[in-house]
């Protein structure tokens, strides 16, 4: 079994200045001809990494027509898109969550239309509930297609800030606990720099090839497969007071 090097996460450090070499995993100091008092500090890393669902879902049904002329092809796909946006509003989604396409082509001696309809939902309960409505109300003429699952821009930002935020917390109780082990306080931070941030999805492939006999993924699965992981590592470093003095 192959041995890690042994690494410093937590150093004490008496003097001035002071640099860090990454290929050693160490911290060193260097000591310089000052009348100042060194400010002795303590030095650290923290990690965190959360997880967060995916906010967003987007339901997409499609009506399409065959017909000889091109009003009746229009009128066929108009009484089950008009069902269809019905239904929605009755359900009480916004007409702001609803995009509609329609388009109309000939096709050898027929003329072929069809309408997409795509619903934006944040309560996927409710999406789940009506998607299965529609596929029992209506015909084979009327394709509902799979939900697809996604973050918004400010979930993914959220998520960002929390688990640095987190990181820099475990940082500063890991500093708590070094000083506390050596008799000192933990004063007022000197520096915090975020060092390392790792962000991926869900399972792998081969995960979800091996979830299930299957070949369509469940709504649970979608949702797994969708979840984002955001991982943090930040450096920090913290005055060290004289036990007695307040904490900072």
């Amino acid at each position: 079994m192959a041995v890690n090097p042994s690494r410093v996460f937590a150093a004490v450090i008496p003097v001035g200045d002071v640099y860090r070499d990454e290929n050693e995993g160490m911290i060193r100091t260097v000591r310089r001809n000052t009348e100042q008092t060194p400010t002795r500090e303590v030095q650290v890393t923290g990690n965190a990494e959360l997880s967060s669902g995916p906010n967003r879902a987007r339901l997409c049904l499609q009506v399409s027509s065959r017909k000889d002329s091109v009003t009746e092809a229009k009128n066929s796909v108009s009484r089950r898109l008009d069902y269809i946006l019905q239904s929605l509003r009755q359900q009480g989604v916004k007409e702001e969550n609803v995009t509609v396409t329609k388009d109309i082509r000939r096709a050898e001696n027929a003329y072929y239309m069809e309408a997409e309809v795509c619903v934006t939902f944040s309560d996927f309960v409710k999406m789940q509930n009506i998607s299965n409505f529609l596929v029992e109300k209506l015909d084979s003429s009327v394709t509902v297609s799979a939900p697809q699952f996604y973050h918004t821009t400010e979930n993914l930002e959220s998520i960002r800030r929390q688990v640095c935020l987190v990181a820099v917390g475990n940082a500063r109780h890991k500093a708590k606990e070094v000083c506390r082990l050596v008799g000192q306080s933990l004063g007022r931070p000197l520096v915090i720099k975020e060092e390392e941030t790792k962000e991926w999805e869900g399972q792998s492939e081969e995960t979800e090839d091996q979830s299930g006999g299957s070949s369509q993924p469940t709504v649970n699965q979608k949702i797994k497969n969708a979840t984002v992981f955001v991982s943090s590592r930040v450096f920090a470093s913290f005055e060290i007071k004289a036990k007695g003095k307040k904490n900072s």
